[in-house]
This record gives structure tokens, C-alpha cells and sequence, in this order.
């Protein structure tokens, strides 16, 4: 059996990984120039199910060096004003692994082939029923299944299943990264918390590794590089709805909405790595009518793209590709055929994947701020 990934996000590689580990054949087709082309790395929460899933379809022999480069979750989840002083509450903290998305991108990449470059033009199923698919440049691929890993703009999904489109919530935000340095350690009660300012929300999110990555692997997996990232905090700003930078750079638009506020939250900004911040709306794919039965299928936010409000898209991506990987090793021992594997995976991912989108936008307005 052989499969065509195309999209070299978590979910997709996690995929590949997983065929990779039980023999099946699996190549991975990224439309970015390069692996590197683009920053990919912020904070996330995993849920116990999202991070059994993603160790499930690692090799054993990487499990000491995840557990490695992970910290735990924690948060008061309070309601913060711009000085930081406590007017009310979020609900329940969430517990979870947090991991680095760079860092995990890098451990899943590992030993894996991927095609960079590969825009997908479009596919057609052979007379035999494979799927061939092809590609702005470069030769086309047959394979026995096309999945589409490649995000809420899937070139697979268009073509799968035009009437599923995204949905943009007109909420926008600003998104960075700053090293955690003593100077914000005080800050330690922001974090998981949300500071309600003058028509803007401000997240944050302590990202501290149990050890730092690039040391991890020199030491518990040899074969593996990874990055040297060290602590940081990733901030966020949601603007109202239908919110614009109305600034030439992503940390000038959050401080220009940030006069009076606590010295520390204003220099944590300043301080942030200019290369690593971003305007990023918030779109979501709600997976509804089911295409015919066939070699093709979608995988994460392709399908299910969440707001991230609902801390459950990378999670629900990688339930995604351990499902996945499952069904098909089965096909491929001859437990049961392709397209009831393919089915099955379809049927599951359809019923929860629904089901996070719509928690996804039942938490957004607790965090999207009041026109000012």
C-alpha cells in the first residue's frame, strides 16, 4: 500500500510517521518552497487524547524523548484589567502536555521524505482505482490513498468537496513569542489568564520545557535534531471583530492598543521576536455533507478547522491521524478493504470533528473583546 500525504503540518506527518513505523509506504507532498519556509512555532495544549495519539504513531523508541520536551500544563484562568488586578474568572483551568509546535513539527519530520514545492494542481482516480495526484511542477503521484493534510485552504478538500468552505469569523489577532526571563516571572497569574483591555483581549501562555530540546535529543535519541528553543511565552491579541493592525508591524498594532497598561505586559511585546509575530484570522471548516466513497479523504483542519479558542485543533488532528493509521494498517493486512477503512476513519472523524468545531465557537465570545 502506498499513500500520498499532502501536507506537512502535525497532523499530516504524525500521519506519515505512523504508516511509516508499521510498513506501509507513505510519502509527504508540502506546497511551502521549503520545510522552513514559513514559522511555525507556538505553544499548544495537548489533551490526554492528542498526546497518546501523537506518541502512538512515534516510534517507541522516541517516547522518552517526547516526554523530554514537553511541560505541563497550568493556569489560574482569572479575568485580569491592563494592571494586572483580578476582576473575575474563566472557568475550571485546563489541565494537558504543552508542547512547542516547532519543536514537535521537528521530531515528526524525522526521518521522513518530504516533496517541498508541491502545490497540488489537482488529482483523477486510475482505471485501477489508485488516485493519481498532480502538481504545479514536478511529476505526478499514484498511490492507493490521497489524504489531504494541507489546512483550512485544502487544495484536496476544494476539489473533494467544493460546498465545504471556510467560514471566516471576522475575528483577527496578533500572535508572538517572547524568551521567559526573570524579568516575567511575576507575571506567572497571567498566564492562562485573559487581560481585558479597552476593546482588545490579551492571552498568555508559559511554555517551559522539562529540558530544553536540542539537549533532549543529543542525549535520549541521537538520530533526532531538533531545535534550540528555550522558554518563552507566547502572547496573543484578539482584536474585535473585523479588527486590522492599523499598524506596519504585528508588536506596534498591540502597543499602540496598550497605553496604561502594567509595564511588564507592554515590555513583554517589546521584547518579542519580530520574526515570530504575526495578524492571523480565525477561520473555521465545519465538516457537514460526506463526499462519495473513494481513495481520497481529509485530515485535520482541512475538514474540521477550529478556532483556536477552543484549545482542540492540533488535538483533534492527531486523533485524526492515529485513526487514520490505524484503519489502514488493517486494510493493509487484509483485515478489511480500503474504502471501509477509509469509511470507518470518515464516520468517527466526521461525528467528533463536528463536534469540536462547535465548542470551538461555543468558547470564542468569552474571549473576543467589545468593539471599543
Amino acid at each position: 500500500m502506498r499513500v500520498s500525504v499532502a501536507g506537512a503540518g502535525l497532523g499530516g506527518l504524525a500521519l506519515a510517521q505512523g504508516l511509516r513505523g508499521a510498513g506501509i509506504e507513505a510519502g509527504v507532498y508540502e506546497r511551502d518552497p521549503a520545510i522552513t519556509a514559513r514559522f511555525q512555532g507556538y505553544r499548544l495544549v495537548l489533551n490526554p487524547v492528542g498526546f497518546d495519539a501523537v506518541r502512538a504513531c512515534l516510534p517507541s523508541r522516541w517516547h522518552a524523548l517526547l516526554d523530554a520536551i514537553v511541560g505541563d500544563a497550568y493556569g489560574e484562568r482569572l479575568v485580569l484589567d491592563p494592571r494586572l488586578n483580578t476582576i473575575g474568572a474563566l472557568g475550571p483551568g485546563k489541565t494537558g502536555t504543552v508542547v512547542d509546535r516547532h519543536v514537535l513539527r521537528h521530531l515528526l519530520l524525522t526521518g521522513l521524505t518530504v516533496r517541498t514545492g508541491a502545490a497540488l494542481a489537482g488529482y483523477g482516480v486510475l482505471a485501477d482505482g489508485k488516485v493519481e495526484a498532480r502538481f504545479a511542477h514536478g511529476d505526478p503521484v499514484a498511490s492507493d490513498l490521497l489524504v489531504g493534510a494541507d489546512g483550512v485552504g485544502s487544495a484536496v478538500r476544494a476539489a473533494l468537496s467544493p460546498q465545504t468552505v471556510p467560514i471566516d469569523t471576522g475575528v483577527r489577532f496578533v500572535i508572538g513569542r517572547t524568551a521567559l526571563t526573570e524579568r516575567f516571572a511575576g507575571l506567572s497569574k497571567a498566564f492562562g489568564s485573559k487581560v481585558a483591555g479597552d476593546g482588545v483581549s490579551l492571552l498568555l501562555g508559559a511554555m517551559r520545557f522539562r529540558t530544553p530540546p536540542k539537549e533532549a535529543a543529543e542525549e535520549l535519541a541521537p538520530d533526532v535534531t531538533l531545535p534550540d528553543v528555550r522558554d518563552y511565552v507566547r502572547w496573543a491579541m484578539i482584536l474585535p471583530p473585523d479588527g486590522s493592525l492599523g499598524a506596519s508591524t504585528p508588536q506596534e498594532a498591540a502597543l499602540s492598543r496598550m497605553d496604561g497598561w502594567h509595564p511588564e505586559l507592554r515590555e513583554l511585546v517589546e521584547q518579542s521576536d519580530p520574526d515570530n509575530s504575526t495578524l492571523l484570522s480565525i477561520r473555521v471548516v465545519e465538516p457537514r455533507e460526506r463526499w462519495a466513497p473513494g481513495p481520497v479523504t481529509l485530515l485535520g483542519d482541512a475538514i474540521h478547522a477550529t478556532s483556536p479558542t477552543g484549545g482542540n485543533g492540533a488535538n483533534i488532528a492527531l486523533r485524526d491521524a492515529d485513526l487514520l493509521r490505524r484503519s489502514l494498517i488493517e486494510a493493509a493486512e487484509g483485515r478489511r478493504s480500503l474504502l471501509d477503512a477509509v469509511g470507518d476513519y470518515e464516520r468517527q472523524m466526521f461525528e467528533y470533528g463536528a463536534e469540536a468545531v462547535r465548542h470551538s465557537l461555543e468558547a470564542l465570545p468569552a474571549y473576543v473583546p467589545n468593539r471599543s
